[in-house]
């Protein structure tokens, strides 16, 4: 990996190996390539590739068994479902935030007719 993309390596790997495991190369239950092939096929040391697939372990993509290999558990969401998520969870959140207003405008309003009559 020869790319001077200003992002640390072991991202930079992480990040193409979330684009194989999105486009099946590492299906969902595969294992990943050996740390010594991932060393090989990118070209940096064993250090980067273990930041890289601790990087995806974080995010859940992948559990490693000791002495064995690293599975792929799941499928990384791909940045556009990430963003339509976010859009989505927001029109959610104001639809919920426009309901409680005109609650609490109805209630105001009824707690002001409560206070006028008990006052006339």
């Amino acid at each position: 990996m020869t790319e001077n993309t200003g992002q640390p390596k072991y991202q930079q790997v992480a990040d193409e190996l979330r684009r194989a495991i999105r486009a099946g190369t590492y299906p969902v239950g595969g294992e990943l390539p050996s740390t010594a092939k991932l060393t090989q096929a990118y070209e940096v040391s064993t250090t980067v590739v273990r930041a890289a697939i601790r990087e995806l372990r974080d995010e859940g993509l992948v559990i490693g068994q000791p002495g064995k290999a690293v599975y792929v558990t799941a499928e990384p969401a791909s940045p556009r479902m990430a963003a339509n998520d976010i859009e989505g969870r927001l029109e959610q959140l104001s639809a919920t935030v426009h309901t409680a207003l005109r609650d609490l405008d109805a209630r105001m309003t009824a707690l002001e007719a409560h206070t006028n009559l008990n006052r006339g």
